[in-house]
Order: structure tokens, then C-alpha cells, then sequence
């Protein structure tokens, strides 16, 4: 009887559950969604126990799609969302909604932890810049706020450590998704006593640490009955979606990088040690091989800039993608395509949702510039694809000072999108490759953690065989001359509107 890896891939939409082989092969997957809420300005919520749900149902879904009887799962392990604030009380009920990763409501905590240590040495303990996109200022901010709930509260998790408090009962979290804190030493790989002492929590409020590849506990009696696993079963630790999905993409070791095209999106690479940008700029995650460290620079809405044009701009586009019985986005990169390299000089800056690395700059908004009579939809249209790959030079011209790179693996949803892909290239001046798996490289980054962990696979490398380069896009440099020219515009419009200061 075949043996599979259950992988989970909880991300901001909904659950993704997929199973993989003993030879590294997607069987089959099952995505339930879930809502998210913002209840006031800059403030992103969602349930934890709706993805709870999400997981139990998409479990007895993809083993029933599939035809795999639930005793041939050798292990279920978790990719997640990072940086969100879970409280729970001891017996793993969640106390209020979840801070996910794109709320920024706390500017007021944000300034308090740039007073208790200098932001330089903030930065070389954690790796990263003290910011209220992270899960430590989410927890004072609840402290502050909303102190009933903070006093009730055992323990601080994120996305896929709720899930394994339901499925075994245990508080643990790994070193990839603690990185994502704002509280974690990354060289000692422990919780940091100085940032805990100056902040006033206790570490016992943290859940226990452990590697990515460890196999922390087993599916209880309980948990078997609601997710149609066998009681039993083990469950590896896996990791934040930022090293998941490295791992996904093949980048695994040092000298290759990858950006990721989700709601939010990336840029990283692997080093053994972490990497310091003098300002302060970009950060590190740890790895799920927690040898090695993913520096990285994200920025907050490159998916959602597409989903916002999509509900804000694109009724008509809806109405003939139903017409003719296509995908919408079809229809909108048509309107794209007809727009010229440049969109006609329209800038969109992508910041809907303020901006991480390397603006670092929670105020920051979204608009269109250089607006004329003669500008067409499909000149905005394009100038977002643009507006969004602009941003992420920023990111890539930054990550290329401590290691050059030749060119760019590309996954997540938008990698399916071979015009923006290509836009991409032209703009980076680097071919950018997209990967058979370019949806799931974070499941199958912890999938290959847990086959790892289980002795199926040879190590976190192994995914470069599973997840082959299916198509290269190679930069149009006639292209080269208009983009450069509206990457320095980009640049300044920026400066001009919010300063040089980042942060």
C-alpha cells in the first residue's frame, strides 16, 4: 500500500490540505476557505477556530478525493501564515479572533519597543527591525487594549501551532515561525530574556521551542474523530510559510533565490549565517534546516493589489469573462497586454496595506500617478503588475548586495500568471523560472520537512527533483530602457510623498 505525507498549507484565503507520495508526487489537494475580517482601520482578523474547521474538513476531503485510506498517512505536518498573535486560555481555546500578519494597528507598541533597546541591537537579536507588523507588538497591543483578554490568556501561538495544540494537545511552535515574533534570538535559537525582561512578559505566555523536523506529538483520540486521521498518527512540526516555501522552491542551500507571489510577497535567499543590512532594511527568517537562515524582504500587498483591482476596477471584466465562459483574469491580462511596456508612464505604488522591508512604513498608502485624459483602463491594469514587480526590485536590489543572483524561482499563486511573470524579468533584468508546483511549493516544503523528519526523503534538497523548472521567462532588455526610467520615478514619487526616513 502507497504511503502519503498530509500536508497543510494554512494561508490567508483558506487551508490548502495536500498529500504527496513517498516519491515526492502531488496525489491530490483540498482548499476550504475561511473569511477575514477588519474591524477597523488597519486592523486584519481572522477565527482561529474556523481554521480549525478549515483543517478537518479538507482532511476528510482530500482522503476521500484521493481514495487513500487514513492508516497509509505516515505523518501530517503544517506550512502557516506568520507573524499573528493566537491567544489561548490552557485548554487551547482561542480567547479573540487572530491578529494575522497584514494588521498593522500597533504604532503606539511599535514606538514603545524602539524606546526599551536600541533598534540596532532589537535588530541583531531578532534579526529583524522592532515593527507592529510582527506578533509582539500585537501582544501588547492586547495588553493594552484589551487587558481582560491578556490576563486570561496561557499561551501566545501562531496559525499552525493552533492547529497542533488541536490535533495533539501540545503549546509548541518551531524556530522558522518563532523568528516571525519579533521575540526570538535567532543565533541562540531561544527566547529572548532581554526583549521579555524590557517588555514585562513572561516567557511561560510562549509556547516550547523545537526544529522544524521534529516530530512533536501525535493526532489524539479526539482530534482523530473530527479529522479522519487514525488516532495516533505523528505529527511533525513543519514551519512559517517563509522557509516552507524556500524549501518549495528548491532553495534549499546557499547561492539561489525565489519570490513568492501570494497576497503578500517575497523575495529571500539562503545563507548560513544571518545577513545585517546596515539600515535595517531587510530581515532573516530561520530555516526549517535550522542551520541555515532565509534572509528576506517582503513587502504587504502584491496579491491583494490584484484582488483589490479585481473588486474595485474589474465589473466588466467579470461580466464578459461569465459571458464567454473564461477566467476573469484572462480577460483582464487581455485589457493588460494592450497596454504598452510602461502602461503609458502610469505608477501604481502597491502600499494598500502601509509596507514592510524596505519602507517599513505602517502609514504608507496605495495610489495611481501620472493620470492623463488619453489613460485608458488598461493602462491602471497594467500599471499595478508593474507597480507591484517595481516594488519587489526594491526588495531584489537589496537582497543582491550580500549575494548576487542570477535569476529568480517564482511561486505562489501569482507565478501562474505568465504575463506578470514576464513583466517581472523585464523589469528585474533577470530570468525569472516558473516551477510545476508553483501553488503548492509551501506544502511541499513541509512536506519534504516531515518525509525528512519520517526517513522517506534524503534531506530539504530533495524538493528540486520534485519541483522541476517547467518554464523560463528571459527579460526583454528593449524593454530595459522605459523601466529603468520609471523605476527612478517610482523611487522618487515614493520620497517625495513619505521621506527619506524608512520606518
Amino acid at each position: 500500500m502507497e504511503k502519503y505525507i498530509l500536508a497543510h498549507d494554512l494561508g490567508t484565503s483558506g487551508n490548502k490540505a495536500t498529500l504527496y507520495d513517498s516519491r515526492g508526487k502531488l496525489r491530490t489537494f483540498q482548499v476550504c476557505s475561511y473569511p477575514t475580517y477588519y474591524p477597523f482601520a488597519n486592523a486584519v482578523e481572522q477565527d482561529p477556530n474556523a481554521w480549525w474547521a478549515a483543517v478537518c474538513e479538507s482532511t476528510r476531503q482530500v482522503l476521500a478525493a484521493g481514495g487513500v485510506p487514513p492508516e497509509s498517512i505516515l505523518g501530517v505536518t503544517f506550512s502557516g501564515q506568520m507573524m499573528g498573535c493566537v491567544l489561548v486560555d490552557s485548554c487551547g481555546e482561542s480567547l479573540r479572533n487572530a491578529i494575522i500578519w497584514a494588521d498593522s494597528r500597533a504604532g503606539v507598541e511599535e514606538e514603545f519597543l524602539r524606546s526599551i533597546l536600541p533598534p540596532r541591537e532589537f535588530y541583531q537579536i531578532t534579526g529583524h527591525r522592532p515593527a507592529a507588523f510582527y506578533s509582539l507588538a500585537k501582544l501588547l497591543w492586547v495588553r493594552e487594549n484589551e487587558p481582560e483578554i491578556f490576563a486570561k490568556a496561557y499561551k501566545m501561538l501562531n496559525a499552525k501551532d493552533f492547529i497542533i495544540q488541536k490535533l495533539t494537545g501540545l503549546f509548541v511552535t518551531d524556530y522558522s515561525d518563532a523568528s516571525g515574533t519579533n521575540m526570538l534570538d535567532i543565533r541562540k535559537k531561544g527566547w529572548s530574556a532581554a526583549i521579555l525582561e524590557k517588555t514585562g512578559l513572561s516567557s511561560d505566555l510562549l509556547p516550547e521551542l523545537h526544529s522544524s523536523m521534529d516530530i512533536v506529538g501525535q493526532v489524539t483520540e479526539h482530534a482523530a474523530q473530527l479529522t479522519g486521521l487514525p488516532p495516533g498518527t505523528p505529527v511533525v512540526m513543519g514551519g512559517g510559510d517563509g522557509s516552507c516555501a524556500a524549501v518549495g522552491a528548491g532553495v534549499a542551500a546557499e547561492g539561489s533565490a525565489y519570490v513568492v507571489i501570494g497576497s503578500s510577497s517575497w523575495i529571500a535567499n539562503a545563507s548560513r549565517q544571518p545577513v545585517y543590512n546596515n539600515d535595517m532594511l531587510t530581515f532573516n527568517w530561520v530555516a526549517l534546516d535550522p542551520s541555515y537562515y532565509t534572509p528576506c524582504g517582503t513587502m504587504q500587498a502584491a496579491g491583494y493589489s490584484i484582488q483589490w483591482l479585481r473588486d474595485t476596477l474589474c465589473a466588466i471584466d467579470e461580466a464578459e469573462a461569465g459571458a464567454r465562459q473564461v477566467n476573469v483574469y484572462d480577460v483582464i491580462n487581455e485589457k493588460i497586454a494592450a497596454s504598452p511596456p510602461g502602461a503609458n508612464g502610469i505608477l501604481y505604488l502597491p502600499y494598500l496595506l502601509g509596507e514592510r522591508s524596505p519602507r517599513w512604513n505602517a502609514q504608507a498608502k496605495g495610489c495611481f500617478l501620472n493620470l492623463t485624459i488619453s489613460t485608458t483602463r488598461g493602462d491602471l491594469l497594467r500599471a499595478v503588475l508593474e507597480g507591484v514587480a517595481f516594488n519587489l526590485k526594491v526588495i531584489l536590489d537589496l537582497i543582491s548586495e550580500n549575494q548576487p543572483i542570477e535569476k529568480i524561482t517564482a511561486i505562489g499563486g501569482g507565478a501562474k500568471n505568465g504575463l506578470w511573470l514576464q513583466i517581472m524579468a523585464d523589469i528585474w533584468r533577470k530570468p525569472v523560472e516558473a516551477l510545476a508546483y508553483v501553488e503548492e511549493a509551501t506544502s511541499l516544503g513541509a512536506a519534504v520537512c516531515a518525509g525528512t523528519a519520517l526517513g522517506i526523503f534524503s534531506g530539504m534538497d530533495a524538493a528540486r527533483q520534485f519541483n522541476p523548472v517547467e518554464r523560463t521567462y528571459y527579460p526583454n532588455l528593449g524593454n530595459g530602457g522605459i523601466y529603468d526610467m520609471l523605476y527612478q520615478e517610482f523611487n522618487e514619487a515614493y520620497i517625495n510623498l513619505y521621506g527619506r526616513n524608512h520606518g
